[in-house]
């Protein structure tokens, strides 16, 4: 089975889809996520602010920030070896380290690899921030919250 670990910077909560102000980069890349775990993908993610047990554990991880600091995170680790630092890969690329062929991308969820917060009326699209990014961020009213 492949796994693959995320290992973000410090946010507010496990996926930084939260707040007044939410990064659609995080939205994408949290919905690619969740497309994975679908697909049968063990998918973990660490955040440096709530698990910074998991960073310096992780020989690889621990070296990238020591010797680049925060720039170099997030950090995209795929069966224990790092993949990418310093930015959320694509689908595509997420796919690919998988081992899940290209073509099990259908348009839906091409055209929701470039979706900003969850389009869908009901949030669908990004099922585990439903919280976050349901039928209220779609409003015109901004999130005033903190946190999910």
């Amino acid at each position: 089975m492949i796994a693959i670990c995320v290992f973000d910077p410090a946010m507010c909560c496990s996926t930084g889809i939260c707040g007044p102000a939410i990064d659609p980069e995080l939205v994408r890349f949290a919905a690619d996520l969740e497309w994975l775990k679908s697909r049968g993908v063990s998918v973990e993610r660490f955040n440096l602010s709530q698990q910074p047990g998991a960073f310096a554990e992780h020989p690889a991880v621990r070296a990238a920030l020591e010797s680049k600091g925060a720039a170099s995170l997030p950090i995209v680790a795929v069966n224990g070896d790092v993949k990418s630092s310093g930015v959320y890969p694509s689908r595509d690329t997420l796919a690919a380290w998988a081992g899940l062929a290209a073509s099990a991308l259908g348009p839906e969820e091409q055209q929701a690899k470039s979706a900003s917060c969850c389009p869908a009326e009901d949030g669908a699209l990004l099922s585990s921030a439903k919280g976050c990014c349901g039928a209220a961020a779609a409003s015109a009213e901004p999130k005033t919250s903190g946190c999910c």
